[in-house]
């Protein structure tokens, strides 16, 4: 009675566990290739579930052969075996496009770290494409669709025009790249801090109180942005600092840069180069004789440390040298008219 039954589900084994046996080997083969020196590898994090599938996929196919189904199970059958491997194969190329852009990104071959955009829209393109080889293999004309969708789309782009705004903005940031994450930015007026993400939305900023701003992307590429990681992250540091006028301008000069100097390598974010230098600029004051002490910091958040050490070395050393720092004063002349 159940005789019908033996040879596929034989065929079915042995075709199953011949496929594992691939499986385990091709495994291996790439693990040589790809782990990494602690032995994991995302791509074979990918791979190892799909392929689990994938070693089914030829014993169904097997016994279906050897069963001799009815056409009509055939045409069921076939086309869902069919479905089932496109979906796992863009699935598993999708996951392996966002990695492939997140790695990129962290050699610098893009230009900077990636954001939540660029993953988002490598991963989208292997979905469409993969939904279309989809539709193609069951038979579904695509150009109808398309024509439908693109109808249809217009009715959808007219309701979501603040939607549709801030994702093509953010794909103008994510092209144009005036800003990276890791970036320390000022946007507009008021906002300043380091670029955490842009996604399909929104740009995230986190503030030097640790706290996250959350900006639509439209904001963001309508205001005026300045990047204090462009070109690079040094940025010059000028410290102005007043004396009496009865200081000795040169002996002056030479105590800030040689405090500038011994900070180097005691100050974190100091840089030996360019070599600090001070100017007798802006010069004369109402009340002080004003220098201007310019280094180099490493980045712009490392202004702050530095400038607090510089003025307090700065300060311990006038009072050593007898230099006085002047306080405003204003000379008021009164005078009496007599009465005619």
């Amino acid at each position: 009675m159940y005789w019908p039954f033996v040879w596929p589900a034989l065929t079915f084994i042995a075709v199953t566990l011949a496929a594992f046996l691939v499986r385990e080997v091709a495994l291996r083969a790439l693990k040589r290739w790809v782990a990494t020196p602690d032995g994991g590898s995302p791509i074979l994090d990918i791979v190892r579930v799909p392929s689990l599938f994938w070693c089914f996929v030829p014993g169904i196919a097997a016994a279906m052969e050897v069963a001799h189904l009815p056409p009509r199970a055939v045409r069921i059958l076939h086309p869902t075996l069919v479905a089932a491997i496109i979906v796992s194969v863009t699935v598993m190329l999708a996951n392996a496009a966002g990695i492939a852009v997140v790695r990129a990104g962290d050699r610098r071959a893009l230009g900077g770290p990636v954001t939540g955009l660029a993953t988002t829209t490598a991963r989208a393109a292997v979905f469409i494409v993969g939904g279309l080889v989809l539709l193609g293999a069951l038979g579904i004309q695509i150009t109808p669709l398309l024509t439908a969708l693109g109808v249809g789309g217009l009715a959808v782009a007219l309701a979501l025009q603040d939607t549709l705004s801030n994702l093509f903005a953010g794909l103008h940031l994510l092209a144009d790249k005036p800003i990276r994450v890791g970036d320390y930015v000022k946007i507009g007026d008021t906002l300043e801090g380091f670029v955490v993400d842009v996604g399909w939305r929104s740009t995230r900023v986190r503030l030097l109180s640790n706290s996250v701003v959350i900006v639509p992307n439209s904001t963001v590429a309508k205001s005026t942005i300045i990047n204090y990681d462009l070109p690079e992250s040094r940025l010059a540091l000028l410290i102005q600092v007043g004396v009496d006028y009865a200081s000795d301008p040169e002996r002056v000069a030479a105590i800030l840069g040689e405090e500038a100097e011994r900070a180097i390598g005691e100050v974190p974010g100091l840089l030996p180069d360019p070599k600090p230098q001070a100017r007798l600029i802006p010069g004369f004051g109402d009340s002080a004789l004003e220098f201007t002490l310019v280094c180099h910091v490493a980045r712009f958040v490392d202004q702050y440390p530095v400038q607090d050490e510089l003025r307090r070395r700065i300060l311990r050393r006038f009072r050593a040298e007898g230099i006085a720092i002047p306080f405003p004063t204003r000379a008021v002349h009164m005078r009496a008219d007599n009465p005619s």
